[in-house]
């Protein structure tokens, strides 16, 4: 796929061209390592990276362009150079372009929030597949073109790669996509110039603030999805969080709302829970449905509420949400053959966690005792770590804490900080290593307990220094079920 430069750069302010001509352009990148004769290369200021530093090593492996802030020293003959004062937004103005605006041709949905994102994405795809239409599907899990899937990278790929599977996505025939949309991507400008068919808002609790500072940035980032719906677009938010309203303050889309506490356009209520579903009441119709907790709850309403907004038969949906069935690692039991119940979850926030615990604690009957294995991040939001060993040691029996992807910093030092959270009413035990924490767990549940396993969910790695390392939750409960409790 070959694009003339001034084709791209139609909608793009340029400040300044050098040696301009009208180049034919092969690809688009901005990762010097990947270029090749023909290529445009965005020199992008990252948080620990300049692109500006590899303009050289660019243009020698045969940039026919380089898009960038501030020409370098040096400009070689042949090669255009185009100056513009943002290339994080020209580039993704450009991949739109280079890639036929393949937003226009589709019912792209965004969702964004702390918690629920995959969730509700992902079950939006399969309710669609599941009414016969081809999806798309852009997760923190996988990328999903149709049935065809590639592993995913972020939970919003940059502006290069998402148009680029837009374009899969209509060149396979799809008719929707729908994608997670972090609050990083809208800083980022990774969704800039994407056309949204509509937008969901889940919740927002304490995340991300190691990127975003204060919750002031973070509302004021994940806002910014709806502040670029044009009105052809639906807006819909969950207005039992705080923040669901003001999410749309200024927003040009048709606003709708869902609650299963408040009058709203989408109502849900929980009338009855067990430990393999609930059955919800979901405007005024009853759906039993294969999911525990309040949280899925909302996220099924908002679910159902955006397939009514897309032009979809309520009643339709409703009996496809009751075939429905979870995202891996989101509340996933795995059970003994000696009657202990062990469930992996992704939540790795205060918010998430206490949600998690609340289920379990609105199910389990007395003498189901609950244990909790948790940890967090390394290189990520700090503040947040005192509270999971807070919610963890006030909730559990026993709660022990342990590892999580500590990245680049001290596993102890992570552990340091969750503990001065700890509350004393639990029995609170401190394991670092990930898969002693687990089989520790095993080892002290008796038959009926529950344990709880948080942080990971359907992550299968373990991310030590720079490095990944195999480690799923599910597969070292199920051996540590086999060696322990047979």
């Amino acid at each position: 796929m070959n694009r003339r430069l001034s084709e791209l750069l139609a909608s793009t302010e340029v400040e300044r061209f050098i040696t301009s001509r009208d180049v034919e352009i092969r690809a688009l990148t901005y990762d010097s390592r990947s270029v090749e004769a023909g290529d445009c290369f965005f020199a992008v200021r990252g948080t620990q990276v300049d692109g500006h530093n590899y303009i050289a090593s660019a243009v020698e492996a045969g940039a026919a362009a380089v898009v960038c802030e501030q020409l370098p020293e040096e400009c070689r003959e042949g090669v255009t150079y185009v100056v513009v004062k943002d290339s994080t937004k020209a580039m993704a103005d450009m991949a739109s372009a280079f890639y036929g605006h393949p937003s226009r041709e589709l019912q792209l949905v965004g969702v964004t929030g702390t918690n629920g994102k995959t969730t509700i994405a992902t079950l939006l795809y399969d309710l669609y597949r599941r009414m016969g239409y081809r999806v798309g599907l852009i997760s923190t899990v996988v990328y999903r073109i149709d049935e065809r899937e590639i592993a995913s990278t972020h939970t919003t790929p940059d502006s290069i790669r998402l148009n680029a599977m837009l374009h899969e996505m209509v060149e396979a025939g799809c008719d929707y996509c729908f994608m997670e949309v972090s609050s990083h991507s809208v800083v980022q400008q990774r969704i800039r110039g994407l056309r949204f068919r509509g937008a969901i808002f889940t919740n927002l609790t304490h995340d991300h603030l190691d990127y975003h500072g204060t919750m002031a940035e973070y509302i004021k980032a994940t806002k910014g999805l709806f502040d670029s719906l044009d009105k052809r677009a639906f807006a819909l938010v969950n207005i039992d969080d705080r923040n669901g309203d003001v999410m749309v303050q200024n927003t040009r889309a048709k606003v709708s709302r869902y609650s299963l506490r408040s009058m709203a356009d989408f109502r849900c209520k929980v009338l009855e829970m067990l430990f393999d579903g609930m059955l919800l009441r979901v405007d005024q119709s009853d759906v039993w449905v294969n999911f525990l907790g309040r949280f899925n709850a909302y996220n099924l309403t908002a679910v159902y509420g955006a397939a009514v907004l897309l032009g979809a038969d309520r009643q339709e949906v409703l009996q496809h949400l009751s075939a429905l069935h979870s995202v891996s690692g989101r509340f996933e039991p795995v059970r003994s053959e000696s009657g202990v119940t062990a469930i992996v979850d992704y939540a790795h926030t205060p918010d998430a966690l206490q949600n998690v615990i609340d289920t379990i604690n609105d199910i389990r009957v007395e003498g189901q005792r609950l244990l909790v294995v948790c940890g967090c991040g390394g290189d990520r939001d700090a503040t947040k770590r005192p509270e999971m060993g807070k919610i963890a040691s006030r909730e559990a029996d026993i709660a022990i804490f342990t590892s999580d992807n500590p990245r680049t910093e001290d596993p102890e030092k992570i552990l340091d900080d969750i503990m001065q959270g700890v509350e004393s009413r639990a029995q609170s035990l401190r394991i670092t290593d990930r898969r002693q924490a687990i089989r520790t767990a095993v080892m002290l549940a008796k038959a009926g307990d529950i344990i709880r396993i948080a942080g990971k969910g359907h992550e299968d790695y373990q991310i030590i220094g720079r490095e990944k390392h195999h480690f799923d939750d599910k597969e070292e409960v199920r051996e540590a079920f086999g060696e322990i409790q047979n």
